[in-house]
Formats: C-alpha cells, sequence, structure tokens
C-alpha cells in the first residue's frame, strides 16, 4: 500500500512500532515509488510486510528516518546522502544499491541543446548534490566548463567558461518540470520527470551518460544493519521480477546495479 505524505505534515508521522515483519520504506515519487510497490509484492510470501510511504521531496525523507517514523528509505544516491549526513548529522548507512537513473536535460521551446540560446535560462536543482550533478552534466555536454577539483558537488561560482552566457535559475528539484514554461531548459531528475509525465527517452533533448557515480541506494538508520528485515527487503529488491519490471516498464532510462 502506497500512502502520500504532503511534506507540512511528513515529520507528523506516527511511527508505530516495526516487527521484523512490519516495515515502513520512504520513497520520492516517480520510479523509486513505482518499484518498491512491486518490491512490496515480491516480499510478501517472503512474511515481510513493507508499507510504500511516499514523500513530496528530498529532505522529509532522511529526517523521517532519522527520527524513526519510517525504517527505510529508498530514493537517493550516495553522494546526497554524504552531503545530508555531513550537513544535517543523520546516523543513517546504506545497506544495498538499486538504480541509476541518468539526469536528463527537458524544454518547451527547444529540441536540441545546440539550439540554446544565448543568455538564455537553465533551471537545475538547488540542493548541493543535485545541482552539482546537473552542472557536471552540462559541462559533460559541451555547454560550460567549470574549475578544476570541485568533485561531485561544484556550484554555478565554479562555472569558468559559459560561452552562451547561460544564466542559472536554482529550483527545488520537483518544481522543475513544472517551470518549464519559465525556461529555455532544465535539468530533471528521473524520478520527478516520470511523476510529472516526461517519458526521459523521448522527451529529454539530452541525457547524462550512464556511467556516471549516482548509483542509488537503501538506506537505514546506523545499528539497524543487522534486524530481521533487511535481507529480505534486500532479496526482494534484487529478485529477478524486479530487475524485470524496470527493464519492461523503463527501456533503459532507469538501469539496475545488480
Amino acid at each position: 500500500m502506497k500512502r502520500m505524505i504532503p511534506l507540512v505534515s511528513a515529520l507528523a508521522l506516527m511511527a508505530g512500532a516495526a516487527t521484523a515483519a512490519d516495515i515502513k520504506v520512504g520513497v520520492s515519487p516517480g520510479e523509486h515509488a513505482e518499484i518498491m510497490e512491486e518490491v512490496a509484492k515480491i516480499a510478501e510470501p517472503m512474511g515481510l510486510n513493507i508499507d510504500v510511504v511516499e514523500f513530496s521531496d528530498y529532505v522529509v525523507p532522511n529526517q523521517a528516518l532519522a527520527d524513526g517514523d519510517i525504517e527505510a528509505n529508498s530514493f537517493q544516491h550516495e553522494p546526497y546522502l554524504d552531503n545530508q549526513i555531513r550537513d544535517r548529522g543523520f546516523a543513517l548507512v546504506p545497506i544495498a544499491t538499486t538504480i541509476t537513473t541518468p539526469m536528463g536535460v527537458y524544454s518547451d521551446k527547444i529540441t536540441a541543446m545546440d539550439d540554446f540560446p544565448e543568455g538564455g535560462s537553465m533551471g537545475i536543482p538547488n540542493d548541493p548534490t543535485n545541482g552539482g550533478r546537473a552542472l557536471l552534466v552540462l559541462q559533460q555536454l559541451g555547454l560550460i566548463k567549470l574549475a578544476e577539483g570541485t568533485g561531485l558537488v561544484p556550484t554555478v561560482l565554479d562555472v569558468v567558461e559559459n560561452p552562451r552566457d547561460m544564466r542559472f535559475r536554482e529550483l527545488d528539484a520537483a518544481q522543475l518540470p513544472r517551470s518549464l514554461a519559465d525556461l529555455d531548459a532544465a535539468l530533471i531528475n528521473t524520478n520527478y520527470a516520470i511523476a510529472s509525465g516526461l517519458n526521459p527517452k523521448e522527451d529529454s533533448i539530452a541525457m547524462e551518460s550512464a556511467d556516471n557515480p549516482y548509483v542509488n541506494i537503501i538506506v537505514v538508520r546506523e545499528g539497524d544493519e543487522g534486524q530481521d528485515w533487511v535481507q529480505p527487503l534486500i532479496d526482494a529488491y534484487h529478485s529477478p521480477e524486479i530487475k524485470a519490471f524496470i527493464e519492461d516498464k523503463y527501456h533503459g532510462t532507469v538501469l539496475t546495479s545488480w
């Protein structure tokens, strides 16, 4: 079962005692929610009941996990988790890898990156990790050049070459699909693209290379790695049925890590 948790009330979610057979897993909209719903079906015959809890942004799922409102989450890549741990002090650890979802460039105004206008507006996520990822994609596409040594989290201040005088609009990642009418283009995470009705394979005008460090993960609280439900959760996610579901549904826009 999937329940929508509005941002304003997510932290008020009542935790309820989890047992080895009853857990809540937090996800973000799009493919993470869709896949976890299928994982729940696979896990049930194993004796594991998964309540899929959908959050509306990238910030609350880690806070909810740290607060004990959910037992695990599945929505983020490791660079994002590392940044959250560093900035917010969460005692959270990854227990398994899941999928990779290359970030795409989308536009309501142009059909190819060569058509991006001089002085045009480019939307990017406003969180440090995904914003940095977007800038790295733009560098990969040859549209900007970043200062050396910025690693995986460059900022717009690290742009040293910008031949098209691109103007960066930093917005909440979930808001970017709804903002395309006001932008010349935007870098959008695949989960928010899918949740908004965009087809990454058909609607994107450029895609991040599949060879990237942003593999997604299942995360639990530090100390919960040995809980009885952990291995069944991993086994259900890494099952042949889930691999087939992902391949059949997403046609190469979502890649499995196992």
